[in-house]
């Protein structure tokens, strides 16, 4: 990959991206977590997370409503009492008109309702016994409604609204490294596919010239048929290697741009920096973080409180319960709206309402173990998946540090089959070696090419594989935010 060879072929495949500004691997992930498809949709999740929290805890607070009437009317024949005692079917006509101000508390702690309502009625009656006009004012009353013996409903919500919003969060994280995993394969599949191109252009070269070369020496003598059919072989398959790899970039290029979001046939090049993070990251920090940061451990909380919520429903809502209503205020009627807000009389109402099942042939015990034996199930696969993920981190952690250490040794490996390659054709051209062993270094030389370009590979996707796994940035020593 390093020999002069390559410098016919770098002129010939990337002469017109001179001018081009070479995204490197971070830039790309930037990039791509910033205006990527999948990037946008996860930050759209996430906005959607924030927003139905928002609006969750702004039903928590005190809620106004204004409800009225405005007007209602009817018109019928109605049942009339005379004064004499008798009752005469006359047509009456009624007008109604109402309007209340209510403002509601939920009471988090009780799970219950208080209320402070303002109210005005208006009743006109023509018809009958003439017009009636009636003003009926309650300018305060104050109300609780508690159900006993009941979940609260509230603060179960309020728990689950918690952990849903911190999962949420956590998702949005994770699906941020997704894409940083997912665009570094992209990036890679380009850059494997940018050097395999050029290593074609420069092997078809190459064997252009060997062909054209072994020509000349069997004209002299020098070599057999045999010799120059073994060199024409191999420039044609080169050939073909090379349409091939021309093909696999203009494929992995689209495939790239698709990942960042680019339009279509808009200039990009990617370059690696030959240095690499040197990290080496503890396995019980990796766990440790994994188990505090991953999602699924927001995911399986949320579950346990949902299992405990199922129990307590099962036993409650099945079982002996009241509601206890309240209310107390003033209120005044009058034939004048202005008479009506005085003089007032105080308002008193309570009632207790009491339901108690007698039979119920054991759905409520039955409903009970339901909720029980969910709960049990969800002890036991979160006490799996928690096991899981200690797994994944642990082995992450080492698969890095095996990454590392793969880098270094087949970025060796390929400057020495570059190497013993260059060697191996200068003794050639001079006739100090047979074209076989040309053709092996040549072959160790690809190998090594494409063993250092996957190790490359292996280690950016090891790297943002354990971002993901544990979403800690062992780089900076921080969680990733």
């Amino acid at each position: 990959m390093r020999q002069t060879f390559l410098a016919a072929a770098l002129l010939m495949v990337g002469g017109g991206a001179g001018a081009q500004q070479q995204l490197t691997l971070q830039q790309a992930v930037d990039l791509a977590q910033k205006q990527g498809y999948q990037a946008s949709a996860a930050t759209a999740t996430r906005d959607a997370a924030r927003a139905r929290d928002h609006a969750f805890g702004a039903r928590l607070l005190p809620q106004i409503s204004l409800n009225a009437t405005a007007p209602s009317y009817e018109r019928a024949i109605t049942p009339v009492v005379q004064p004499d005692g008798s009752t005469n079917f006359t047509p009456v006509q009624q007008t109604t008109a109402n309007a209340g101000l209510t403002l509601a508390q939920k009471l988090p702690f009780t799970g219950g309702t208080f209320s402070v309502t303002s109210q005005l009625q208006r009743y006109e009656q023509t018809g009958g016994a003439g017009q009636t006009l009636r003003w009926s004012s309650n300018p305060v009353t104050f109300r609780l409604d508690q159900p006993v013996l009941r979940p609260n409903t509230m603060r179960w919500d309020s728990r689950v609204q918690d952990i849903s919003l911190d999962l949420a969060e956590r998702q949005y994280l994770e699906a941020r490294e997704m894409v940083a995993l997912q665009t570094t394969n992209a990036f890679f599949d380009f850059y494997v596919a940018k050097k395999t191109l050029e290593n074609a252009t420069a092997n078809a070269a190459i064997n252009d010239t060997l062909y054209t070369l072994n020509k000349g020496r069997l004209e002299v003598g020098k070599i057999g048929e045999n010799d120059l059919l073994q060199s024409e072989l191999a420039l044609l398959r080169s050939r073909s290697a090379l349409e091939n790899a021309k093909l696999e970039y203009e494929r992995s290029l689209a495939a790239f741009r698709l990942s960042l979001n680019l339009a279509p046939g808009s200039p990009l090049d990617v370059s690696v920096p030959a240095g690499i993070p040197q990290l080496a990251p503890d396995t019980a920090a990796a766990v440790g973080q994994a188990l505090k940061n991953r999602a699924l451990i927001s995911d399986f909380e949320l579950q346990a409180v949902q299992a405990r919520r199922r129990v307590s429903e099962a036993k409650l809502i099945n079982g002996p319960g009241a509601i206890v209503s309240a209310s107390v205020g003033f209120n005044q009627t009058a034939p004048d709206v202005n008479l009506a807000y005085q003089n007032l009389l105080q308002a008193q109402r309570f009632s207790l309402g009491v339901s108690v099942p007698l039979f119920q042939w054991g759905a409520r015990g039955a409903d009970v173990q339901a909720a029980l034996s969910d709960q049990r199930r969800v002890d036991a696969t979160s006490r799996a998946s928690r096991e899981q993920i200690a797994q994944d981190a642990h082995f992450a952690a080492l698969q890095l540090t095996q990454a590392t250490r793969n880098v270094a040794l087949s970025a060796k490996a390929d400057t020495v089959a570059a190497k013993r390659f260059e060697v191996a054709y200068n003794r050639y051209v001079i006739g100090r070696i047979g074209i076989d062993n040309l053709y092996i270094a040549q072959n160790e030389k690809d190998q090594a090419v494409n063993q250092y370009l996957q190790a490359l590979r292996n280690y950016w996707t090891a790297y943002y594989r354990l971002r993901q796994t544990t979403l800690f940035d062992f780089e900076k020593g921080s969680p990733i935010k």
